[in-house]
């Protein structure tokens, strides 16, 4: 019912930047809440920033000022501007969608991933 494709990753040199696009498709959905994630080798998934369908924003504390989050609700797609990247930076990063249907309520979809690399 929803898909989502990510786009904008690649590799970067430390204090770089790249803008990450996520476009949710389909019908007979309205978008709710979007959100980043995004997982390292080794570690667990962890929320990177989220944004209301008001635009109410959360950070992931260690990247306040380096990451901003967008939306643009006509083209059901969410932005991750990321600045000042670090090595630590270095994930795969996931598109988050919460979305209203009704046949089914409220789930949840996810992207395929994208990879950020951050290395010199």
């Amino acid at each position: 019912q929803v898909q989502l494709v990510e786009s904008g990753g690649g590799l970067v040199q430390p204090g770089g930047s790249l803008r990450l696009s996520c476009a949710a498709s389909g019908s007979g959905f309205s978008i709710n809440a979007m959100a980043w994630f995004r997982q390292a080798p080794g570690k667990q998934r962890e929320l990177v920033a989220a944004i209301t369908s008001g635009g109410s924003t959360n950070y992931a504390d260690s990247l306040k000022g380096r990451f901003t989050i967008s939306r643009d609700n006509a083209k059901n797609t969410v932005y991750l501007q990321m600045n000042m990247l670090k090595p630590e930076d270095t994930a795969v990063y996931y598109c988050n969608t919460r979305a209203y249907s009704d046949y089914i309520g409220f789930h949840d979809y996810w992207g395929q991933g994208t990879q950020v690399t951050v290395s010199s």
